[in-house]
């Protein structure tokens, strides 16, 4: 049976990366973006096995037509929230913090993927499926300037450490997969021309997915090193 997955914010960049490498393997993979035009691109250089649903993943109706074409398909095993926001840019202190725009960056971050992540659950349960959100460093770390969007990736990695302990029969991995050569990283006012390119944590993703590592937070770093992976140690 060919295997489904759901990867959202998937018109460029790490998602569009990950997109690539499980079409390779034979994957029907549904991607989504806000940018039809961008989406329905990135789709033409994926090959077939790919199903574009543009939209918004804020928007509950877009998040039923999401569940439309994974019903359409059959089911799903994978489910990942890639799509995310920075917030405010440049990126603001804690101090000059627009609230609105803090607001505006949890619906993307953390509000939408749970959305997404209840929508599937039943279908993802009855397939044994698995759940990858993607975080980040500063999640963890007191980056200056990163506190709006690093608090939107703390809560993610908390809501992902609570649905593995909730739902045992799942897979569901939090992957800090470090910087990449993404608009987003440039938008953040760091060199993104220094950083590798998205393919590289896609590569070290397709990893974890393929060997379903245990549930927990993982770095790109480390699954490209297992000897020091984090597992569910973390």
């Amino acid at each position: 049976m060919t295997k489904t997955a759901l990867i959202t914010g998937a018109s460029k960049g790490l998602g569009r990366a990950l997109a690539a490498e499980l079409v390779r393997d034979g994957w029907t993979v549904i991607v989504n973006a806000r940018s039809a035009e961008a989406l329905a691109e990135a789709a033409a250089g994926l090959g077939p096995g790919v199903v574009t649903v543009p939209g918004d993943v804020t928007d509950p109706a877009h998040r039923d037509d999401l569940v439309r074409a994974v019903t359409e398909a059959g089911g799903i095993d994978l489910l990942v929230n890639n799509a995310g926001t920075l917030g405010t840019t440049p990126l603001p202190r804690l101090a000059d913090q627009p609230l609105d725009d803090l607001e505006a960056a949890f619906r993307t971050n953390v509000t939408a993927p749970l959305a997404l992540i209840q929508a599937f659950l039943p279908g993802l349960r009855e397939r044994g499926g698995a759940i990858l959100n993607i975080s980040s460093d500063a999640a963890v770390k007191p980056y200056e300037t990163w506190g709006g969007y690093g608090s939107t990736k703390a809560a993610l990695e908390q809501l992902s450490h609570v649905l593995a302990a909730e739902e045992p029969g799942l897979a569901v991995w939090w992957v800090e997969p470090g910087d990449m050569r993404t608009d987003m990283l440039r938008a953040s006012g760091e060199d993104a021309d220094a950083a590798p390119p998205p393919e590289h944590a896609a590569a070290a993703l397709r990893t974890l997915i393929e060997e379903r590592r245990p549930s927990g937070r993982h770095r790109v770093a480390d699954l490209a090193n297992p000897t020091i992976s984090e597992g569910s140690a973390q």
